[in-house]
Parts: structure tokens; sequence; C-alpha cells
């Protein structure tokens, strides 16, 4: 231990070092610099959503006045309703949400089993099929589209359907059953990132929870959703919200699979090429307040589970 006398010297040459200009001037250059950063990021993320709150509430005559920016003269809620009754938004958003919903259950119980196989199953290939499933994380998935379609415009199940039928599959696209497949078997919207975090994750559980489950004669199965899932909450929270988000944002896969079921995302541009034959700039609005009916949802999943998602990214795999 350093004397007495020692530490006060110390504790004496740092307050000195703290009062000398050249300290103060590089605290607060460091405090300036990360205030302008912040506040730029700051600008830069929530700027979109300050301004579809300022058009949404415009009227159609604050469109054509120069001289309104931000703040409508005249405050009005007709845009908003406008673009609600077009997109007929309670049956559009109800069949979103399911979508969503229903994908993002299925997504998270086949990425878990799926990485738990890779994580603590020891079997002859797991690596290159691990590589295959990373992936696919950067493989677009237009360049499959035509297959895709295919595959589920004429399904069959190993030939079986048309062996006992004559037909050449059963068409499964307008439903929902192509979504609840693709979720099913791990080929989800960005499923291969999801059983990487979730890999990550379970390989940084003790082994020993395992052992000693099998040692009271669990099996490999009871073990994966008795010790693992309880103990890769903050896993499956990341995974919830990322696979919600994901979907709900999608325009590719259900326009893909569904022809006569409106969904959000895929009915946005349909009313504003409706609307824009009119008015162009009125169209606007309602587009714009269109889009932030869109996102409400996703902003109130925020507000409810950001400090869930924050504390599970950053125990998660995410982080390495």
């Amino acid at each position: 231990m350093k004397p007495a006398m020692t530490l006060r010297a110390e504790g004496l040459i740092n307050r000195v070092k703290r009062l000398h200009p050249l300290h103060w001037t590089k605290h607060w250059s460091w405090v300036a610099l990360r205030t302008i950063l912040i506040i730029g990021f700051c600008f830069v993320i929530l700027y979109p959503l300050f301004f579809k709150l300022s058009v949404s509430f415009k009227d159609r005559m604050d469109v054509y006045d120069t001289s309104v920016l931000w703040i409508p003269k005249h405050f009005t809620l007709e845009t908003i309703r406008i673009a609600y009754e077009a997109l007929n938004y309670p049956k559009t958003a109800l069949h979103s949400f399911t979508i969503a919903g229903m994908t993002t259950l299925l997504q998270v119980f086949s990425c878990a089993l799926a990485a738990f196989a890779f994580a603590r199953l020891k079997f002859k290939g797991s690596g290159l099929l691990f590589g295959c499933v990373v992936f696919t994380i950067i493989v677009p998935v237009q360049t499959i589209m035509i297959t895709t379609y295919l595959n589920y415009r004429y399904f069959d199940i190993f030939g079986l359907i048309s062996l006992f039928t004559g037909e050449k599959g059963v068409n499964l696209l307008d439903s929902y059953w192509p979504f609840i497949l693709q979720s099913i078997t791990g080929m989800g919207i960005k499923s291969g990132l999801f059983i990487f975090i979730f890999r990550q994750f379970f390989r940084g559980i003790p082994t020993e929870l395992e052992e000693a489950s099998y040692i009271d004669g669990c099996s490999v199965f009871r073990s994966f959703y008795r010790i693992m899932l309880p103990n890769a909450v903050p896993a499956i929270v990341t995974v919830v919200l990322f696979s919600f988000v994901w979907q709900w944002n999608d325009s590719y896969f259900v326009s893909l699979f569904l022809t006569s079921t409106d969904v959000l995302s895929t009915k946005l541009p349909v009313m504003w090429a409706s609307f824009s034959l009119n008015d162009p700039l009125y169209a606007y609005l309602v587009k714009n307040a269109g889009e932030l009916l869109f996102i409400v949802p996703i902003i109130l999943l925020y507000m409810f589970a950001q400090r869930y998602f924050v504390e599970s990214v950053e125990r998660s795999g995410l982080i390495g």
C-alpha cells in the first residue's frame, strides 16, 4: 500500500492538472464535439418523423402557401381521415399484424431450435451447414424469386400429392401458408441472421447446466425448452423485435404470395397512385399521412419494448 503522504500528493497533483487551462480546453472541446454529433445524429434520425407529423396535419390550402414550412396554418385531421379510409386501415392493419405476429412466433421457435443444434450438437458437416446459413444472410431473396413462386404455386411434398391426386400440386398462393411454411422451416425473412444470434447466445450458456439436465433424465429436446430457452430471453427479445419489424415493413413476399389480401406495405403505393392522378400535391399529403399511420404500431412497439431491446442487445450475440 502507498503511504498516506504519497496518496495526498497524487491527489493534489491531479487537482492541479484539472485546473490547468489546457485540461479545461480539452475537456470542453470533447464535450462540445459529442454534443454536436449527438444533435446531428438525432436530427438525421428524427427528421423524417417530424416532417411526416408536420405534413400530415396540413390542410389543402397549406400546400400551395409558400409561407407554410413546418407549422400548419390550418391544422386539420381531414388528411389523416382520408388516408385512414383509403387504406381501409382496421382490416388492412389486422392482416399485416396477423402475418407479422404469426411469422415472428414461428421464426423464434424454428431459428432457436436450429441454432441449438449448431451450438450444442456436434455432427458431421455442421460447420459447412452453418456456413450455408450465414451465406443466406447476404444472398438477395430476389435471386430465387421464380423458384419460390413456383414452389408455392405447385406445392408438393416429395411428389406425393401429384402421385395420389394426379394434379401438379396444391396452389398455396393468396393464403398465409407460404409465410407459415417459410417461417417454420427457418427460411423466413432474415432467418439466417436470427439463427446466428441464437447460436452465439447458446454458446455462451455454461455446458454444466445442460449436462446436469441430461443426468436428471432430460432428453435433448426437453433440455432445449427447459434449460436453454429460459436462459435465452435476451436473444428471444432481439429476434422478436427484428422479425416483427422486418415482416411488418416487407412488401416483397406479400406482393409475391398475396393477390387479394391487402396489407399496409402494399396498400400504400396503390393509395398514392390513385390520389396522384387528380391532385399530386395533395396526394403527397395523403401519402405522408398514410405512412404515419403505417409506422404508428412500430413506434408504439418501440416505446414499450425499447428498454428490453437495449438490454437484450447488450447480452446477446450481436456484440460478439
